[in-house]
Parts: structure tokens; sequence; C-alpha cells
């Protein structure tokens, strides 16, 4: 028996305008200063207000939170005890908030000990609205939380399904004035997550189709969002709504190997989540196209490109992804994204240690072992394609 989860999804012009129908007396808005800089918090402020809550903010969360910032705002939710945890910003952000969420109601719970198979408690203190101002991550509609050990360097993939925010709003308002290299890296996180959800081994009938929309949309309109920004208002609109879909599909079927290896690599050298996983995504197609067993041909028949077998289906993919990334400027090897070669080196035994560990090395069709892992960071630096 399997389970599909989804918050309650709010879309389209005016989306944000649902907040002021909440019923509560106290909110809890969790973002970080450049969202708070934007003014953004201050519309989320007024709708509140318009329905009678009493407003806090904590805008401390840095790119990739920390154990210790989480810490921090749940001991501020525990003094404050709101009714409504609002997370409002990037994947960071939303990341934050459900965490915080999760720690408010279970105060004995070690955040790195968040994981789908135990019992905690939420909705008796608080509920939760996600609010998404990048087109990528797709964290208003999952229940993953990804949190950075500063003292291990390392990335820790969690969550609950139980986490799943009760309301996700998804405004294209918020979205408009996103800059090229932040509509880039985010776009190329939600191709990932669409791709890597519809290929997972534990891929479904009620994700798939998400999945596929997703890549459909994200070919399309993520161009066209990049070079004409806020002056090509469908595709800014159409890009926020294919990193939601992309979401909701992956996590209800999983993310792969190259999340498992931008996750590290993120950690390590702290490169941008989705560029690190939209980096490795070319070569985990490749990797795992040489054992077989894949559905890029069906990714293919959807988007209705000619192939003669799945090796060449896997090919083409693999080079639409890469004229992608280069139409939008994104580096298509580790070198291109301006990691030294000492340091990489230096790096790749923790690297490779960091990925193997990753839960999301295990829903892959195929899963490396450590000497294959550390070939795979080697092939990606120099930009080869997997021969292996």
């Amino acid at each position: 028996m399997w389970f599909f989860r989804s918050p309650h999804i709010v879309y389209g012009d005016e989306a944000l305008f649902h907040l002021s129908q909440l019923q509560g007396r106290k909110a809890l808005i969790v973002t970080d200063e450049n969202i708070l800089r934007l003014g953004f918090v201050q519309k989320v402020e007024k709708y509140l207000k318009d329905a009678g809550f009493e407003t806090h903010i904590f805008s401390e969360v840095e790119p990739e939170p920390s154990l210790e910032t989480v810490l921090k705002g749940k001991a501020l939710a525990e003094n404050l005890n709101p009714d409504w945890i609002i997370g409002l910003g990037g994947g960071s952000c939303l990341d934050a908030a459900k965490a915080i969420w999760l720690l408010y109601e279970n105060p004995a719970l070690d955040p790195r000990a968040i994981n789908p198979f135990e019992e905690l408690k939420l909705r008796e203190k608080a509920r939760m609205v996600a609010i998404p101002t990048t087109s990528g991550t797709g964290a208003e509609v999952t229940w993953a939380v990804v949190l950075t050990d500063k003292a291990e360097q390392r990335k820790l993939s969690l969550g609950a399904p139980v986490n799943t925010p009760d309301i996700a709003i998804i405004d294209p308002d918020l979205v408009m004035e996103l800059p090229p290299g932040l509509t880039a890296s985010t776009g190329m996180d939600a191709l990932c997550h669409a791709v890597e959800g519809f290929t997972s081994i534990w891929h479904n009938d009620f994700s798939d189709g998400l999945c596929l929309q997703a890549i459909k949309l994200i070919f399309e309109f993520l161009p066209r969002a990049y070079e004409k920004g806020k002056e090509d208002r469908e595709a800014r609109t159409k890009m926020h709504y294919a990193a939601t879909l992309a979401g909701l599909g992956f996590i209800n079927s999983m993310a792969a190997l190259a999340h498992a290896l931008g996750h590290s690599l993120g950690a390590v050298f702290h490169v941008h989540h989705g560029r690190a996983v939209g980096l490795f995504l070319p070569y985990t197609i490749e990797y795992c196209a040489n054992a077989g067993g894949t559905r890029y041909g069906e990714i293919l028949q959807f988007l209705g490109i000619p192939f003669k077998d799945e090796k060449e289906a896997s090919s083409i993919l693999v080079n639409k992804i890469r004229e992608l990334a280069r139409t939008i400027k994104e580096p298509l090897s580790l070198a291109e994204a301006g990691i030294a070669k000492e340091e990489f080196e230096r790096a790749l035994g923790k690297l490779v240690e960091n990925a193997n560990m990753d839960a999301c090395i295990n829903t892959g069709t195929r899963i490396p072992s450590e000497k294959e892992t550390e070939m795979l960071f080697l092939y990606a630096y120099e930009g080869k394609s997997i021969d292996f």
C-alpha cells in the first residue's frame, strides 16, 4: 500500500490573497534577510493582519540552512507559541520552516533524527503555509528537509511525510523579478527533480504525469524566462508551476543519484543546490543508461522526439539537457563551475563519503560502488562522458 501526499495548492495571480482567509491568532514567518529586504515579508504580513493575525519574523535562514539555525528558530517558536508557521522564500527558507515546525511540536527531537520511519507529532500546535519565491526546489509541496551539518561538512537528507505543508501558495508575482542566474540554477533543479522522479525505482502512475509535464514545461519555458524575465509573464508563470509539479512528482517517487552527488558537492564547496544537481544530471543519466533498464525513451516519446532504442534515447536526452544548460549559461563540468583542481582532489574522499551516505543514492536504477562514485566525480570534473 502506497500514499500520494500533497498540500492544498493555491495558485495563480493574486494567490497570496488566500492568506487573508486563514483563521488563527499568531503567525511566525520564516525567511531570510534578502526576502525581507525585497518587501515580500511585508506583503505576507498585510494579508495576515487583514485576517487578524499577530505576526513575528525569523529572518536568519542562510543558504543551505544549518542545524544551529533551525534550533534557533525552534526556540523562537517555543517562546511565541504561533498557530501558523509561514515559510517564505527559496528552498532553504522552506526547508528551515518545515524543520522548525517539526521541532516546535516535538521539542525533544534532535533535528538529525528527523526521518520517515518514526511517528512524529504535528498540527497539535500549528499548521504550515509554504510560499516559494523561486521556481525550482518544489519545497512548498514536499516533506523533504535538507539541513547542513557544518561540523561534518555534510548535507543531511531528512524529512517525514507528516511534515508536508498544509497549504502551498504559488503566486507568480513573487518570481517576476528573479535574476537570470537564479532563474537558471533553480530551473535546472526543477528539471532534475522531474527527470529523477520519473526514472526513480519508486516511480508510479500518480507521479509520472506530473514529472513528464514538468519536463515539457521546463524545456519550453526556462530559456524564455531566463532571457526575458518579467517581460515574458507566461514563461515566468509556467516555470513557477513546473517547479511545483516537479516537486510534487519527485516527492511521491523520490530523487536519485544526481541528488546524492549534488548534496555532497554543495556541502563541501557551497555550490548552489540547483546548479549542483543539474550539473550532475547528464552524467548520472549516462551512468544509469550504461546498465540498461531505464525509462529515458518514455520522456522523449512524451516530448515527441524520435529515437531508435533506449541507449540512443539517453544520449539524445543528455544532449538536450546540456544544450539547455549552455543556453542559460550553467556549467557543464565541475571545472567550469570554478572549483580548483587542487581543492577538488583534496576533497574527493569527503565528496565520495558524503554521496555514499546520502539516502538518494539508493533510489536510482543503478547504485554505484565506492569506486564508481569516485569515478563519477572525476568524470564530472573533467566533463567526460561516462563510459563505465
